[in-house]
């Protein structure tokens, strides 16, 4: 069994990278979701093992200084999300192609450790004003925590470079098509 690649998708919260990673998925190209932990509660609808492995703070250190993590981040103050190193070989072992939708920081440490057997793209939204407006139609943060993740995303943009394609996120379908395709050819590279 040939051992699979990875697929890492990174962008700033609400630029559509969820939604994107959710096409590929429904798309035939034998691929799994690499699942993240975080030191953040659940928001509703999302399942410890599905969505996220929600670990409480103490774990989530713990596992952080037993070398459990890929990468990780405090991508906020007290939450701190990260790639579990065994939930990756897992599938990889299996023969999947791992797909990741990680914060920009994770992406770029993704890529450095795996270089050519992973494929890194910058999902970005049209412009900051466009991602702020989506972020208040997703209706699951306050005004507060909105003006937080678009003065983050500020600064992640700068990171879009160093990643081996930007898809920007104009029309939906449209993105989605372009990343499909991009991700069909990567697989299929020997």
């Amino acid at each position: 069994m040939q051992k699979g690649k990875l697929i890492i998708l990174s962008a700033p919260s609400g630029s559509g990278k969820t939604t994107i990673v959710k096409y590929l998925l429904s798309r035939d190209l034998n691929l799994a979701f690499s699942i993240s932990a975080t030191s953040r509660p659940p928001r509703i609808n999302e399942k410890h093992g599905v969505d996220y492995y929600f670990l409480d703070d103490d774990t989530f250190k713990k596992r952080l200084q037993n070398g459990d993590f890929l990468e990780w981040e405090e991508v906020y103050a007290g939450t701190s999300y990260g790639t579990l190193k065994s939930e990756v070989e897992r599938l990889l072992n299996a023969g999947k192609n791992v797909v990741f939708d990680v914060d920009v920081v994770g992406g770029v440490n993704i890529k450095k450790q795996y270089k050519e057997e992973a494929l890194s793209l910058f999902i970005q939204p049209p412009s900051v004003d466009e991602l702020r407006k989506r972020l208040i139609n997703r209706n699951t943060d306050n005004q507060e925590v909105i003006e937080k993740r678009v003065n983050k995303a500020t600064r992640e943009l700068q990171f879009a470079p160093e990643f081996d394609h930007i898809i920007i996120n104009d029309v939906l379908e449209d993105a989605c098509r372009k990343t499909e395709k991009l991700v069909r050819q990567f697989i299929q590279q020997e």
